[in-house]
C-alpha cells in the first residue's frame, strides 16, 4: 500500500513537470512564432490554461499528502492534547464538508461542460473542470484518513500543533526523533 502511495506521488510529480514543460514549450514557441514569422498556434494559450488548471491541483493534492501547506497552530500548540484532538476533529470535519462543497460544484461544472466546449480548442469544458472533482475527491480520502487515524489514535495521526515532522526527501518517510515510520 504504502509503495503504491509513492510510485502515485511519483507519477504525479512526472505528470506536473511533463505539464510545466508543454507550458513553456506552447508559450515560448508562441513568442517566437510571433515575433520572427508573424505567426502563431492558436490553441497554445488555452492548451497552457489546461494544463496549469491540472497542474494547480495536482500540486495540492501533493502538498496536502505531504502537510506542506501552510496553517497556523499558534493557539492549537499551546492547548492540552485532549482539547487539541477535538479541535482537529472539528477541523477535519469543517475541510470534509467544504471538499464536499467544491466535489459537488466541480461536479455539476463537468456535467455542464460535457456540452460545451473550448473556443478554439473545442475540447470538452469538462476536463477543465473535472480536475476539482480529482481534487477534492483525493483531497476528501487523504482527510478522511487523517480523521479516521486522529479518532483511533493513530501515531501517524497529524494534529495541529504537534512537533513539527520531518520528511525524508527521497523516500517521504516520516523522521522524528530518530525513529523513522512510512507516512501515508
Amino acid at each position: 500500500m504504502i509503495l503504491n502511495m509513492l510510485v502515485i506521488e511519483r507519477l504525479v510529480e512526472k505528470l506536473m513537470a511533463l505539464a510545466l514543460g508543454l507550458i513553456v514549450i506552447l508559450i515560448f514557441s508562441n513568442v517566437v512564432g510571433r515575433y520572427m514569422v508573424g505567426a502563431s498556434f492558436a490553441g497554445a494559450e488555452e492548451l497552457s490554461r489546461l494544463l496549469f488548471v491540472w497542474m494547480v491541483f495536482l500540486g495540492a493534492i501533493l502538498t496536502l499528502r505531504r502537510r506542506a501547506h501552510l496553517g497556523v497552530e499558534l493557539v492549537q500548540a499551546r492547548l492540552p492534547r485532549p482539547a487539541r484532538k477535538v479541535c482537529a476533529v472539528i477541523t477535519h470535519v469543517l475541510i470534509l464538508y467544504a471538499l464536499y462543497l467544491f466535489f459537488d460544484g466541480s461536479w455539476i461544472q463537468t456535467k455542464i461542460g460535457m456540452t460545451t466546449y473550448s473556443t478554439v480548442l473545442h475540447y470538452p469544458n469538462a476536463l477543465v473542470a473535472s480536475s476539482g472533482l480529482v481534487c477534492s475527491a483525493s483531497m476528501m480520502l487523504i482527510i478522511g484518513s487523517n480523521l479516521l487515524k486522529i479518532l483511533i489514535n493513530h501515531p501517524d495521526a497529524a494534529m495541529a500543533g504537534d512537533p513539527p515532522v520531518k520528511l525524508d526527501a527521497e523516500t517521504h518517510s516520516v523522521v522524528a526523533d530518530g525513529t523513522t515510520g512510512v507516512q501515508q
